[in-house]
């Protein structure tokens, strides 16, 4: 008898200690619970999960909560896309704002034509590099080129050309900005992804001074901005800057620039007009600003080879016979 209760006092002392050490771990986490926020949970689960921090907070879960508090815009995340803004903008039950891709650029042209002040033999990283003197190139802008940009992209989007340049892969860019802050240059730019012409050149001094450091940096000489066949570039800072709601992408001003500064990033295009729905108005001939097409009244037009896919007979055709074609050049 008393080897039995030797044995079943022990066990129910510990049976009775374990079960109120669990009622008051039940009752401590239903105290200190932390509850969830179902519209947090609802904006996260939209987010993409890249916790890349282009953003600027820590990870999606940090823009989450940023979103829901109103500290954080709907488009401040880049690699969402268009669709997912909108569905978060739904959620929160604000506006989506501007949700166009975006693209990083380099402002750059390349170490050809850069010249060096001394021969760099450090580490292989733009930041090391500037700390020395500004680093190794003559031009305070140029691209460093050592690729560290390239390190910091999560979305392996950057490579070294063979220029020592930053290439960019803007299919695989999110237009997230890491390369930006990375860049002690500041020769990268987030674009939207549909631009097609830029100045890639961010030397904001006058041409003789660029010219003693670069031999295809802007000159800040203008001929873009008077040749412009659209009123779209202004020189401020002594660089060409480009109003992209004016700018009908006909490539003049690429053809001008006597350094080739400016640059594109879609094929050309050119137009073509459809002779089965042509009605020879003649709409498209007096408003093409380049003489590019001809045709007699009431008879189909056709349009030349030098047509600068500007658009401007797309926008004016009334019976949409015109579209544009990919050239290859």
């Amino acid at each position: 008898m008393n080897t039995l209760v030797s044995i079943l006092l022990p066990a129910g002392i510990l049976g009775g200690m374990g079960l109120i050490f669990g009622l008051v771990i039940a009752i401590t986490g239903r105290i200190f619970a932390v509850r969830q926020d179902p519209l947090k949970d609802a904006v996260r689960a939209v987010l993409p999960g890249a916790n890349c921090g282009g953003c600027g907070f820590p990870g999606c879960d940090g823009f989450a909560d940023a979103l829901v508090a109103g500290k954080a815009p709907v488009n401040g995340c880049a690699v969402m896309g268009a669709p997912a803004m909108k569905k978060v903008a739904e959620i929160l039950g604000v506006d989506a704002g501007d949700t166009r891709p975006k693209a990083a650029r380099i402002m750059c042209l390349g170490k050809e034509g850069c010249v060096d002040k001394f021969q760099y033999e450090g580490a292989k990283d733009c930041r090391a590099a500037y700390a020395l003197a500004g680093g190794f190139r003559t031009c305070e802008f140029a691209c460093i080129g050592l690729g560290t940009c390239a390190k910091v992209c999560k979305f392996d989007a950057i490579t070294m050309d063979e220029n020592g340049i930053a290439a960019i892969d803007p299919m695989k860019c999110t237009g997230c900005g890491t390369c930006v802050e990375a860049c002690p240059k500041k020769s990268i730019a987030v674009m939207d992804l549909d631009i097609d012409l830029y100045a890639a050149c961010r030397n904001s001094h006058k041409g003789k001074e660029v010219m003693q450091v670069c031999s295809v940096g802007c000159l800040s000489c203008g001929i873009c901005a008077k040749s412009c066949p659209f009123g779209a570039i202004t020189m401020i800072d002594n660089l060409p800057h480009i109003d992209y709601d004016k700018c009908h992408e006909c490539r003049i001003c690429m053809d001008k620039c006597p350094r080739h500064t400016i640059v594109r990033t879609k094929p050309i295009r050119r137009a073509k007009i459809n002779p089965e729905k042509c009605i020879g108005c003649q709409l498209c001939k007096k408003n093409c600003p380049f003489g590019a097409i001809e045709g007699e009244l009431k008879q189909t037009h056709f349009i030349h080879d030098d047509c600068r896919g500007c658009g401007v007979c797309l926008e004016k055709c009334k019976k949409g016979a015109i579209e544009f074609e990919e050239v290859e050049q």
